[in-house]
């Protein structure tokens, strides 16, 4: 065997990694080997650290290459969270280092929505919403991308795992405080979490990974929705976000297909119910599928696509970068 494809996936959780290959026609071996690192990419002034990725993904490469029998890589796609804002010096510097280190000649660089959206639905035209603890959603018509939200907790990610888990949150208070629109069981369950609710902000407001600790409240929203009414709003207006999202990038013409991805699929009927209802209303054009993969399995198919001249998705923007190294 000899020339093959990298994939990569970086996110908050760390770096995802395969090697594979494509045979002469264009179909073939495939993922030959995966690798794990747990220690996400830096990002700092100049945005996502190129040095700091290579330093974890060069290693990775060279003992998946030895290990596969793969002696050159043609072809690297890296899906990174924050691309489209902060990928700046990624776009500049990596190609040029990949080349150098392991022979590379094409480069896909793509925002991890852009993974999450290939993975889910391959090169076919619709719309991805991908609702963890944010919430962003990308769609195609095949000629160019479309986004809609992933603005971070404080000013949108609406219908996310944070704004779901706040919004119990600030229901549970509510009740504490006697106001009206509080859930006395939404309460209990805060207290049993994070302690008396009068501490609550000490325990949330200080914290670095808020976003993380807000969602972690959201199953809880979630097995109060059968019995407790304001936690079935909330998960009602959840969907409603979701759905006003799905429809801001999903394709007018034909009939586009539909999916979710991400942790917050987890919840079940109590959030997926509502939200089949929604789009069935907003979008009566599309279908609503379920997801096929995840980010990784999505810079698996851009990678075997691209090394097999099959490649068929819009690029030239930040969303999804292509490039081709010279030789020399």
């Amino acid at each position: 065997m000899s020339t093959g494809f990298l994939a990569v996936d970086s996110g908050g959780s760390g770096l995802r990694v395969v090697v594979g290959a494509v045979g002469d026609s264009g179909g073939g071996h495939g993922p030959l080997g995966r690798r794990v690192s747990r220690e996400p990419v830096r990002t700092g002034a100049r945005g996502i650290d190129p040095e700091h990725l290579l330093g974890q993904l060069l290693p990775m490469a060279r003992a998946l290459t030895a290990e596969s029998g793969v002696t050159r890589i043609d072809t690297v796609v890296v899906g990174a969270a924050g691309l489209a804002t902060l990928g700046d010096a990624l776009r500049a510097e990596l190609p040029g280092a990949l080349a150098r280190e392991l022979g590379v000649r094409t480069v896909a660089l793509a925002a991890d929505a852009v993974t999450a959206y290939v993975g889910a639905l391959g090169p076919r035209a619709g719309a991805v919403v991908a609702a963890g603890t944010g919430l962003i959603a990308v769609g195609t018509d095949l000629t160019r991308w479309r986004r809609a939200d992933g603005w971070g907790h404080l000013l949108g990610d609406c219908g996310g795992g944070a704004w779901i888990g706040r919004a119990g949150l600030e229901a549970a208070l509510r009740a504490h405080d006697g106001r009206e629109g509080g859930s006395a069981p939404l309460l209990a369950r805060a207290e049993e979490r994070f302690g008396p609710a009068a501490g609550l902000p000490g325990q949330v407001y200080p914290r670095t990974d808020r976003p993380a600790v807000l969602a972690s409240f959201a199953p809880e929203v979630a097995a109060c929705a059968a019995t407790d009414p304001v936690a079935a709003e909330i998960l009602g207006a959840a969907a409603r976000h979701l759905a006003d999202s799905a429809a801001a990038v999903c394709p007018a013409a034909g009939e586009p297909l539909v999916a979710v991805t991400g942790g917050l699929t987890r919840m079940g009927d109590p959030l997926l119910v509502p939200l089949g209802d929604e789009l069935a209303k907003r979008l009566p054009q599309a279908r609503w599928t379920a997801a096929e993969g995840d980010p990784l399995d999505g810079s698996v198919r851009v990678a075997t696509d691209l090394a097999s001249d099959s490649f068929t998705l819009p690029s030239g923007d930040r969303m999804l970068w292509v490039t081709t190294v010279p030789d020399g």
